[in-house]
């Protein structure tokens, strides 16, 4: 069970020679757990740290497979609605490097198909009722992306500020949307997902005229969270701002 909501997860089994390390959002979830007194026993913080070592033994193999093929791997986390997708379509118009999508969502190919439309390699991940993916859910996509033909992998994470940032996925960096429709607020409501983030969007930026959202309140709480963090507007009838995205990217990609 999630720890942070209640939906299932499997407990996976995998066995993979490779070494295991403790990532921020490995503890951040520990943090979470012994913090909840509905889950704060003994034998339900054994079940979930279980869960969770394995989870990054399986993050870890997956990241040594990117590094293998010379692929950056990138985790997009966000609310649902935030314009993941939308992201993703307009930046295989500009974007000076290829790219492959790892889809996740609780049911559907909508998104999966939306990439594919453009001419972009992506593999769907229906997860039913888990409100994440997981380092394993991900392995599976690997296998299905030429990763040798590509630059870059997007994991597309399921639509969610909580529980996408307690699981590891195997990716290098981490990028968070918040639309303004959203609010300013979500931001500082929802710290432990900001607080693993590498680079913050704050998304559809054309609508600002019609919603009480100061864009310098959300750096500010962004950079509060996670100091240094690297913020950006994005409005994708822009296309100067999706630019801005794709040389953020591709300047991560040439620095490894």
């Amino acid at each position: 069970m999630c720890k942070d909501c209640g939906c299932s997860i499997t407990d996976h089994h995998h066995d993979h020679d490779h070494h295991h390390d403790h990532s921020h959002a490995h503890q951040a979830a520990h943090e979470t757990l012994h913090h909840n007194p509905q889950l704060n026993d003994k034998k339900t913080i054994e079940v979930i740290s279980k869960i969770l070592d394995k989870n990054d033994h399986e993050a870890a193999h997956n990241r040594a497979h990117f590094d293998n093929h010379g692929v950056l791997a990138i985790n997009l986390m966000s609310s649902p609605g935030s314009g993941k997708t939308t992201l993703l379509e307009h930046l295989a118009d500009i974007a000076p490097f290829k790219f492959g999508v790892i889809e996740g969502d609780l049911e559907t190919d909508r998104d999966a198909d939306r990439i594919r439309a453009k001419g972009i390699p992506a593999y769907q991940i229906q997860t039913g009722s888990a409100c994440h993916l997981d380092a394993f859910m991900v392995h599976k996509g690997l296998h299905d992306m030429p990763l040798e033909e590509i630059d870059v992998c997007f994991i597309e994470n399921v639509g969610n500020l909580v529980c996408p940032a307690s699981y590891d996925v195997g990716a290098h960096l981490n990028v968070v949307l918040v639309s303004v429709p959203e609010g300013e607020d979500k931001i500082e409501k929802y710290p432990v997902m900001f607080r693993q983030a590498d680079l913050v969007l704050i998304t559809k930026t054309d609508l600002l005229p019609h919603f009480d959202f100061s864009v310098e309140h959300a750096k500010k709480a962004a950079r509060r969270i996670k100091p240094g963090v690297d913020v950006l507007e994005v409005n994708v009838k822009d296309p100067e701002s999706v630019t801005r995205v794709a040389k953020w990217i591709n300047f991560k990609r040439e620095m490894r």
